[in-house]
């Protein structure tokens, strides 16, 4: 089977497909599309390695350049030949380039040994090239324009140009005044600039008197716009200068070119790493869509699928607002074979279509949306059969289309592969079907092969339960009370088909139910109501044991909580006896002291009244010392509580206002980026930017806009709303136009009609000359009293396809006919 075949039966073409259309550049696409399955251990590790260290730099390095990653091959290649020469706008996209590379090595370099080793020792032998950039810097300014000071020639050339310009303005303004003295422009007009050109709005009646050339004239033809030939002298001289000016850049660029073309290997090595790491950038970035690890490379060749979803059913899923169930498949040496069995919709070729995928996956070295304890081998070759591939040219059936797979299957099959059949054996009569798959299982088993298997035959399930095999059965587990799929795949137990209580639920008579038993037997309806009994059994003992673990896990919680808080109230007694203690000695010393000075005082006074008095006195004052002091130790303890109580308040308050966390920040658009427009779709590259403008080129078009109205795209999606935006449109002409030109005639007579109908007639005949695109008509309506002239031709003139109005020649009619221009 072709790869191509193989990963379209797998869905591996859409994942390649979701990868290349995050690639930035098409060297990276060009790298997803090449990129191919892979048989070696220490390949698949090292890819898997460096799409996991990007993983986690996206997560966690904010000051990793995700910007500027551009294609430079396309515009450097050519360089390679002598004589060629790098264009201005390529000079900027390879200072994006050069500029990347800085800083992504320079990133590189500044992380600490041992954190991201593949990508550190992918960046190691890339060169910076500071002197080339020191010269771009040189030749462009930071819009990426070429300089003044790029040459001293250049800078004389440009001076020389603003000196003209300014020079025509005050020449132009000066003629203004010289031909309204003279009277023959009128005082309120002013220098009309027209493509460029400064012209003088002179009097059609005196437009002889200004020496010049005519360049236009006003829509009423009274104003005749002329360019003054003292003014075309000057704007020729301007025109020299350009020239000159456009000759020197070619010459710096060349220059410049010469410089570049000993480094270009160097540089083109730069370009292939900064393609590399988009390359890997677009697949980690696919790996964090998928919510994706890295597994662990199988050491005995077991195979360990954890709680493994498929990507795209998720993705699916997920915009239906429903979850996927993960799966754990485990295959073993012992039992290398999975034979799932189960209702149909019961999901058994998801869950086989997920091994497949998965692995693929693993093997060409992408991130797989499991546990990242899973484990996987390396196998040689995955063979599946998958699908209905019956061919009317090639007089294949389904069941023939199955027996070619099975014969290309066992032609390579050992025990470095790995087999994915579904619906094993169905398309024939059940008996000999269900008999040659036996034969064939008993043959890959024979021969060492791994697989996931999806059946409905009972003998299948009977020869996966032999001791003797290197099979097991698998049930995909299903709600027989609600008779609906629980998508929850059980090994060690064949899975139930639930035949006759799915066609009860779709009320098929009951007594056909009953005759459709009887005739299967009873050993065959035995067979499937102990299995319904076993796989409720074992629900109902899975959901106490669940029970029984969740109820563990809060007695766990409430004790472990309870013994954290009889810790610190025995904590908090302790320190109160222990202060309260402290006070109370406190207290007794100053209190016996205080007796023991008032009873001397008292005995050295020889109990005079007076003295007495006074000692009583000190000594109730010394109690009220005591009680105040012990007023005042309680409300400072109330008062350190309240603070405490306030403070965790305020943190409750903060944490419940806390912002959430920043978008994560865009970098800034770099030159020779692929970006479309927000408002309108339309796509182009970056040639300019400015501070919050950029300037992008949309085909042949250069528009400059708010960089917050840009978003980046790929280089995929880059080309596909190219190809949208610039198919050609498919003329389609109506077969009443058609009639209409043949009978549309180029001159149309008025003459005679009244001014209400002529106009009538001539609004027709435009709007039919306009739809037919007829380049050029002739009115005739005569020259009479000049009402039809006027009105016509000044009616004409408001039409927007017009494009000019003029009376015929004088020698064939005059100003009896009018020529009528159209767009």
């Amino acid at each position: 089977m072709s790869s191509e075949r193989l990963e379209a039966k797998l869905g591996f073409d859409r994942i390649r497909g979701i990868i290349s259309d995050k690639c930035k550049t098409d060297y990276a696409a060009a790298r997803v599309a090449s990129e191919q399955f892979s048989t070696s251990a220490e390949t698949i590790i090292k890819r898997l390695q460096l799409t996991d260290e990007m993983r986690l730099i996206l997560l966690f390095e904010d000051s990793f350049p995700t910007a500027g990653y551009i294609d430079g091959h396309p515009f450097l290649e050519p360089l390679r030949k002598e004589g060629s020469s790098i264009d201005a706008l390529s000079l900027a996209k390879l200072r994006t380039l050069l500029d990347t590379t800085r800083r992504v090595t320079n990133f590189f370099g500044g992380i600490k040994d041992g954190i991201y080793p593949r990508l550190t020792a992918l960046s190691k032998p890339v060169t910076t090239f500071p002197e080339i950039l020191r010269r771009i810097d040189g030749i462009l300014d930071r819009y990426g324009d070429i300089k003044d000071s790029a040459s001293d020639e250049l800078f004389n050339i440009r001076r020389s140009i603003r000196e003209k310009e300014g020079a025509i303005s005050k020449r132009a303004a000066a003629i203004l005044k010289q031909a309204q003295a003279a009277g023959i422009v009128d005082p309120e007009a002013s220098v009309a600039m027209r493509d460029g050109k400064f012209l003088i709005p002179v009097n059609t009646a005196s437009k002889r008197k200004l020496g010049g050339f005519v360049f236009d004239e006003s829509a009423t033809g009274k104003t005749t716009y002329i360019e003054p030939a003292e003014i075309l002298e000057l704007e020729n001289e301007i025109s020299e200068l350009q020239f000159a000016q456009t000759r020197e850049i070619a010459r710096i660029l060349r220059e410049f070119t010469v410089f570049l073309r000993p480094y270009l290997p160097e540089v083109l090595d730069s370009a292939t790493f900064i393609g590399e790491l988009d390359f890997i950038m677009a697949k980690a970035q696919t790996a964090l869509d998928f919510i994706a690890g890295m597994p662990v490379l199988s050491k005995d060749g077991s195979v360990h699928l954890r709680k493994a979803r498929h990507p795209l059913l998720e993705r699916a899923l997920h915009r239906e607002g429903k979850a996927i169930v993960p799966l754990t498949i485990t295959l073993t040496p012992g039992k290398r074979i999975l034979l799932i069995s189960g209702p149909n919709a019961g999901g058994k070729s998801v869950c086989l279509k997920t091994a497949g995928l998965l692995q693929y996956m693993f093997q060409w070295g992408m991130l797989i949306p499991t546990s990242e304890t899973s484990e996987l081998p390396v196998f040689d070759r995955i063979a599946v059969s998958i699908g209905d591939d019956q061919s009317l040219e090639n007089d294949l059936s389904t069941y023939s289309s199955f027996l070619s797979d099975m014969r290309e299957m066992l032609a390579e099959a050992d025990d470095r592969t790995l087999v994915l059949i579904d619906e094993f054996g169905a398309g024939t009569e059940p008996a000999a079907g269900g008999s040659i798959a036996e034969a064939i299982l008993a043959e890959i088993d024979r021969r060492g092969v791994w697989g996931v298997i999806t059946t409905h035959y009972t003998n299948l399930k009977l020869y996966a339960s032999g001791a003797d095999t290197h099979v097991v059965n698998g049930a995909m587990l299903y709600d027989s009370s609600k008779i609906a799929p629980l998508f929850a795949l059980e090994i060690g137990l064949p899975g139930n088909s639930f035949a006759f209580e799915l066609a009860r639920k779709m009320r098929l008579p009951e007594s056909i139910v009953k005759d459709a038993e009887a005739r299967a037997g009873e050993e065959f309806v035995g067979i499937e109501r102990n299995l319904r009994k076993i796989a409720r059994n074992r629900r109902q003992l899975d959901e106490k044991l669940q029970k029984i673990k969740h109820t563990d896990k809060t007695l766990e919680g409430l004790t472990e909580r309870y013994q954290q808080e009889l810790e610190e109230i025995r904590r908090e007694r302790k320190g109160i006896l222990d202060e309260a203690r402290k006070e109370a000695e406190q207290i007794v010393r100053g209190a016996g002291a205080q007796v023991e000075k008032t009873i001397r005082v008292i005995k050295e006074s020889q109990a005079d009244k007076e003295q007495t008095k006074a000692a009583r006195a000190e000594l109730q004052g010394f109690i009220g010392a005591l009680e105040a002091r012990k007023t005042k130790q309680q409300k400072a303890r109330e008062e350190y509580i309240d603070r405490k109580l306030g403070k965790l308040e305020q943190r409750r308050k903060k944490e419940a206002a806390a912002p959430q966390p920043p978008a994560p920040k865009t970098e800034p658009f770099k030159v020779g980026e692929k970006v479309k427009v927000l408002s309108n779709g339309l796509v182009g590259e970056v040639t300019r930017v400015n501070g919050k403008t950029v300037t992008i080129s949309v085909g042949n078009i250069s528009s400059t806009m708010k960089a917050d109205g840009l978003q980046r795209i790929s280089s995929n999606e880059f080309r596909e709303l190219s190809r949208k935006a610039f198919t050609p449109v498919v003329q389609r002409v109506d077969a009443n136009i058609s009639a209409r030109k043949l009978n549309f005639r180029p001159e149309l007579d008025i003459r005679g009609q009244r001014l209400a109908d002529a106009m009538d007639i001539v609004t027709h005949y435009i709007d039919d000359a306009i739809m037919l695109s007829v380049g050029e008509v002739r009115i005739i309506h005569g020259k009479g009293t000049g009402v039809l002239h006027e009105e016509i031709q000044k009616y004409l003139r408001t039409i927007p396809g017009v494009a000019r109005v003029c009376d015929e020649d004088v020698r064939i009619g005059g100003s009896g006919v009018t020529i009528v221009t159209l767009d």
